[in-house]
């Protein structure tokens, strides 16, 4: 099995992604850049979220390998409340949080998770592309820019987004799948900085997987940044986020 990855920050700002994985599985997370002025309740920062949750994440992966992806993410969420529980407001609907990704090779399955804005492209044997993409973020009422009351009132909500950050049970509303892993021959973890080129600047999902075969990730990244300095970006959005993209294969007859 090969994995690569790249992980690059905004110009001038701290990465607030991470990146984690082992010999058989990768995970990608986008921590969620917390508005001017608003108080978290939290004595941590979200670059502090991202990479707790990453850690108690993978030890999940390494010592419950036969459990679900949901229970991995659900018990890992768990932990990293646990780690702050005595210091910070965890009632506070400003709380950091991530979105989370997730790909297990596992015997003869594949195993995806996606929680959020962090998309997943799986790429079949015979060509065809199938798109782990959670909406849920662009289906608020009234349309973007979304204010940061409708955000609060609507996050980690039935009818609203749910996303990895003081409810353990959010993890049981991410999208999670299996297929066999002779039907795919490669698959692409990103978060919304590298999808938007399909997002907002028209570019296939099939140019992201070719991208990614045949320059990396690193090189679909370089194609991100470009696009983001020859077009303004939409509804009043930052120009730069910070980009992470995965790129996973196997031979036919590894493992």
């Amino acid at each position: 099995m090969r994995i690569t990855y790249e992980s690059r920050p905004a110009p001038d700002r701290r990465n607030e992604d991470f990146v984690v994985g082992g010999p058989t599985w990768v995970a990608v997370l986008d921590g969620a850049t917390a508005p001017a002025g608003v108080d978290s309740g939290c004595v941590h920062d979200v670059p502090w979220l991202v990479s707790r949750l990453a850690s108690d994440l993978a030890r999940g992966m390494i010592t419950r390998g036969e459990a679900s992806l949901a229970d991995i993410l659900e018990q890992a969420i768990r932990s990293t409340v646990a780690a702050h529980v005595d210091t910070c407001d965890i009632a506070n609907p400003d709380s950091p949080s991530s979105t989370v990704a997730i790909v297990r090779r596992r015997r003869d399955l594949v195993d995806y998770l996606v929680l959020c804005d962090s998309p997943i492209v799986l790429r079949r044997c015979d060509g065809t592309l199938t798109v782990v993409d959670d909406g849920r973020t662009e289906q608020l009422p009234g349309g973007r820019p979304y204010s940061l009351e409708l955000v609060r009132s609507l996050r980690n909500r039935p009818g609203g987004f749910w996303v990895a950050s003081t409810r353990p049970e959010a993890a049981r509303e991410a999208l999670t799948g299996t297929i066999d892993a002779d039907r795919v021959n490669g698959v692409l973890l990103m978060t919304d900085g590298v999808s938007r080129l399909v997002t907002w600047f028209g570019r296939s999902w099939r140019d992201l997987v070719d991208l990614a075969e045949g320059h990396g990730p690193s090189g679909l990244i370089e194609q991100v940044r470009a696009a983001e300095e020859g077009h303004e970006p939409p509804h009043g959005a930052k120009r730069h986020d910070d980009a992470t993209a995965a790129w996973m294969t196997w031979a036919e007859d590894a493992m």
